[in-house]
C-alpha cells in the first residue's frame, strides 16, 4: 500500500506541531502499533528531546503575541521537518520515492503554517488571552486525533486533512483584511513610540 496519505496527512500535521508529530510517530512505532514508523523515529534520544520541545512549544503557543514569534522562528522548522519525516515515511515504506515524499511533506507542511501563523496574527488582535489557548488546544488535539487516525486509516486520514487544510487557506482569505489592518495598527504603534522618544516634553 502507497504511504502517500500518511505523507500528506504527517506533512499537514508538522506545520503545525512538527513537535507532536515525531512523537506521536515515535510512541506507535515504539509500541508496535505500526511498523511504517522508521527506527530513528523511535530512538529514546529523539523522543525525549521532541518531548521537551513539544511541552515548549504547547507553553508557548498559547500566549499572545509569543505564539506568533514562535510560529515565525519554524517557519523553517516546520517545513524541514515535514519533508524529513516523509522522506524517512517513505524509506521505511520503500512505496514511495524519498525525494517526491520529501517534497510532498515539506509543501504541505510549508502550507499548513502559513494558515497557522496568519490565523493567528487574526487572533492576536483580539484583547483576551483566552482565544489564544482555545485555538492551541484545538490544533493539538487535531494533530494528535488525526496523526492517529492516519496510523489506522490514512487514507480517510489524508482526506480530512486535505479538506482542513483547504478550510484554513479560505479562512485566511477571509481574514486577510483584518491581518492587514492588525499589522497597521502595530505599525502605527511602532511609529507613535518612536516619535515618543524623539520629541521628549
Amino acid at each position: 500500500m502507497s504511504v502517500l496519505p500518511l505523507v500528506f496527512t504527517s506533512g499537514w500535521a508538522s506545520g503545525i506541531n512538527a513537535y507532536a508529530v515525531v512523537l506521536l510517530l515515535g510512541i506507535f512505532g515504539a509500541t508496535g502499533l505500526t511498523d511504517e514508523v522508521p527506527e530513528s523515529l523511535q530512538r529514546t534520544d529523539v523522543l525525549v528531546v521532541v518531548g521537551v520541545l513539544f511541552v515548549c512549544e504547547a507553553v508557548a503557543d498559547k500566549i499572545p503575541y509569543v505564539d506568533s514569534v514562535w510560529d515565525s522562528v519554524h517557519t523553517v522548522i516546520r517545513p524541514i521537518s515535514g519533508a524529513v519525516v516523509a522522506a524517512l515515511l517513505a524509506g521505511q515504506s520503500g512505496s514511495l520515492p524519498e525525494i517526491t515524499a520529501g517534497a510532498v511533506g515539506g509543501s504541505t507542511a510549508l502550507v499548513s503554517h502559513l494558515v497557522k501563523a496568519g490565523t493567528r496574527m487574526a487572533v492576536n488582535t483580539s484583547p483576551e488571552p483566552f482565544s489564544n489557548i482555545a485555538v492551541s488546544t484545538l490544533e493539538d488535539l487535531g494533530v494528535a486525533g488525526i496523526i492517529t487516525f492516519a496510523i489506522f486509516h490514512p487514507l480517510a486520514a489524508a482526506i480530512v486533512a486535505g479538506g482542513l487544510l483547504l478550510l484554513g487557506i479560505l479562512i485566511i482569505v477571509f481574514l486577510a483584511a483584518k491581518i492587514r489592518r492588525f499589522r497597521q495598527r502595530r505599525a502605527q504603534r511602532r511609529e507613535e513610540r518612536r516619535l515618543a522618544t524623539s520629541w521628549p516634553p
